[in-house]
């Protein structure tokens, strides 16, 4: 059916036509498809496991590329000089620990962090890698499976009117999707970086002419339009859109929940201390987001693709994320947020343990390390061993099903719960993995 609006005369406004004018076209689309999607299979959503959570959020720092273990978070400076590579080590505040030199302010927390060093699994392209460590499942054809952070915001929804899966800057990959879940269950990407000046995360604030009472203006126009498909078609996509709408108004109209993207508001010499660069600002705004109540935020840095030139790559990048993850860890233990939020550091897979004739290292999935901190996740502590020449695991091999029944515990969400997906087939969330207590505080 059409009928002609008397604001916009002349024209044909049918439902779709609707989300172009006032308030939802006001704001853009992506703020639209966003919550379009978050509410469009709400009802699927499954309560937290009874028990309460030990972390009530994860910040999931993604170094995309493969980082080498051997530039980072397992040096070895007794092996031979063509596996252990040129770069120097720093001794940390744990008895016995080293990491790469470039590690400095992280070597003065390593006492709130675990170190996983011998992570382990058997896919050594990016893209399958990367699939490995976002969703904790192997890739499969048959199958697309949802990322941690889709998990996350399905099993737990939202709080505090903020989304429950937030991409900084924008989502990284496919498998940080939602998978055979509903796109409700997709992050909320900003669209633009926080270390950049001017930064402002797309449609989250009314644009120019549109004041609050025009705003809500539209609204009423916007319930009066829905009533009346409503009534004509009686769907149920109706009233996921409906929710939807509900959710797009009650952040754009909220100033706590638009507060929480505003990285402005931090002190100056916090950020500062932060870094005033990608890592700095994009691992602080994750700390802010969580704070206000956002559930699972994923966020990258760099590129750890170092085939060549491996010193000079890791000292362009590593100190910056030295900085920031060394602020990010005492700025939530000064708040009382360390011990309710998870930290995780990962990447698609490590480097070979020799040096190779560019001075770089290759794709390396045998072993490599992880990085664990807060939620329940033990302090001060290495778990696992690589080989003398970071080759592979020597003792307790950390597979991805183990680590992502571990992350859901510290969650509170059942890992062996089954999913529904589009064919109502049961699929776990992790299957054939095992809770690796030895990690929890």
């Amino acid at each position: 059916m059409n009928f002609r609006s008397t604001f916009c005369p002349g024209s044909p406004l049918d439902r779709r036509s609707f989300l172009h004018v006032g308030a939802v076209g006001a704001l853009g689309l992506t703020l639209d498809q966003y919550f379009r999607l978050q509410s469009a299979q709400a009802a699927d959503a499954t309560p937290a496991a009874k028990k309460g959570p030990k972390a009530e959020s994860l910040i999931h720092i993604f170094l995309p590329g493969g980082q080498a273990h051997q530039e980072s978070w397992d040096p070895k400076p007794n092996a031979p000089i063509e596996y252990r590579g040129e770069m120097g080590q720093v001794q940390t505040n744990v008895d016995g620990v080293l990491l790469n030199e470039c590690l400095k302010q992280t070597a003065k927390v390593t006492d709130k962090i675990t170190i996983c060093r011998a992570m382990t699994h058997g896919e050594a392209a990016h893209e399958r890698g990367t699939h490995n460590m976002f969703t904790g499942y192997r890739p499969s054809p048959a199958i697309v499976f949802p990322s941690m952070g889709s998990v996350v915001s399905h099993e737990l929804g939202v709080r505090n009117n903020l989304p429950p899966y937030v991409a900084i800057p924008s989502m990284p990959t496919n498998y940080a999707g939602s998978g055979y879940l509903s796109s409700a269950f997709a992050p909320f990407s900003l669209g633009s970086d926080p270390a950049n000046g001017g930064f402002k995360v797309q449609d989250l604030a009314l644009p120019g002419g549109v004041t609050a009472d025009r705003f809500a203006s539209r609204r009423q126009m916007m319930d009066a339009v829905n009533d009346h498909f409503a009534k004509k078609e009686k769907s149920d996509n109706l009233d996921a859109m409906d929710t939807f709408y509900q959710r797009a108004y009650g952040l754009i109209s909220s100033e706590k929940a638009r507060d929480a993207f505003d990285i402005n508001k931090e002190d100056a010499k916090l950020r500062d201390a932060y870094g005033r660069n990608a890592a700095g600002q994009r691992l602080l705004l994750a700390r802010r987001l969580v704070e206000a109540g956002v559930r699972f935020v994923t966020l990258t840095y760099g590129g750890w693709d170092l085939h060549n030139g491996i010193v000079a790559g890791t000292k362009s990048q590593l100190p910056q994320l030295d900085q920031a993850f060394a602020a990010l860890i005492a700025d939530l233990s000064s708040r009382g947020l360390l011990d309710k939020t998870l930290v995780m550091i990962s990447s698609e897979f490590g480097r070979t343990p020799k040096i190779n004739g560019t001075a770089g290292r290759d794709h390396w999935p045998k072993v490599f390390s992880v990085v664990l901190a807060g939620g329940g996740i033990k302090k001060g502590f290495v778990y696992g061993k690589s080989d003398a020449t970071a080759s592979e695991p020597d003792e307790d091999g950390l597979t991805v099903e183990d680590l992502g029944q571990t992350v859901y515990h510290c969650l509170g969400i059942d890992a062996t719960k089954k999913l529904m997906s589009p064919g109502d087939r049961p699929i776990d969330i992790i299957r054939e993995g095992h809770l690796r207590k030895e990690l929890l505080a």
